[in-house]
């Protein structure tokens, strides 16, 4: 690699978002930085577009994130959702099938750009909050494209359900955590974190192995496959940390930042 990357990639809550969903004036400033050396940059996330308002307004517009696990592209200077990429409708009914076989108890939802839908069984969480979740008849709920499917169970951890989701229906979708509460998710197979990075990548014309990564949780292990350097922060699952490049500072000590800033110095 150079010595400066070409195209910095960045997940978002617990990496660059700190716990109390703030982004700290430090990190903006060494990501901006970077960029006006002609480093871009790219978020990508497992939040959905519509929780994506506070890091636009944080970053000024800056960049485009990959959202929903890949599901989505979204440009935060127009705010608008450029590119979907959702799971069919035949594979989503199997998928469902599979998963109340394997996980009784679970309940189930599809989450859109900027609406959820759910089985009578879905318990809502906290990034749920602001909005009205869409109880929909059964027939209704799978008949079209879905970006992302998540299930939330009672009692099992995120952990647990990924190691029962993953033999029953991995075939068939892309299934990861991101440490939600009690939550498992899904995107159509092929799409991931790497998948939406290597696209944003493809457009610019930048190589693998000039793209750096940071990341905090199971949904990033793609992603740091793929990038050329991966960084794991300090608070990562064990699975990131196992695999990373090197581990630096938490996301309560802009790690991130203090890394971007030993670049600029480079």
């Amino acid at each position: 690699m150079t010595q400066l990357p070409s195209l910095i990639a960045c997940d978002l809550d617990g990496t660059l978002v700190r716990h109390d969903g703030t982004v700290s004036p430090r990190t903006v400033a060494a990501f901006v930085a970077l960029e006006d050396k002609g480093v871009p940059f790219v978020f990508v996330t497992g939040r959905p577009p519509r929780l994506m308002g506070q890091i636009a307004d944080a970053f000024g517009g800056h960049g485009l994130a990959v959202c929903s696990n890949g599901a989505f592209d979204y440009d935060l200077r127009a705010r608008a959702v450029v590119a979907e990429y959702g799971i069919d409708p035949w594979t989503l009914e199997k998928v469902v099938r599979g998963l109340r076989e394997a996980i009784p108890g679970i309940g189930l939802a599809v989450e859109y750009a900027d609406w959820l839908a759910a089985d009578p069984d879905y318990e809502p969480g906290d990034w749920d909050r602001d909005l009205v979740v869409q109880r929909l008849a059964e027939a209704d709920l799978w008949r079209r494209p879905a970006p992302k499917l998540v299930g939330r169970h009672p009692t099992l951890s995120a952990d647990e359900l990924l190691a029962l989701a993953q033999p029953a229906v991995g075939d068939l979708v892309t299934v990861f955590h991101s440490n939600g509460v009690r939550l498992v998710e899904a995107v159509a197979p092929g799409i991931s974190k790497a998948d939406g990075l290597a696209r944003h990548a493809s457009r610019l014309g930048v190589a693998a192995e000039d793209v750096i990564a940071f990341g905090d949780m199971p949904n990033d292990l793609s992603m740091f496959g793929w990038a050329g350097r991966a960084y794991a922060v300090a608070n990562a699952h064990p699975s990131l940390i196992a695999v990373a490049d090197d581990v630096i500072g938490s996301v309560q000590e802009d790690g991130v930042a203090r890394f971007l800033e030993s670049l600029l110095r480079t």
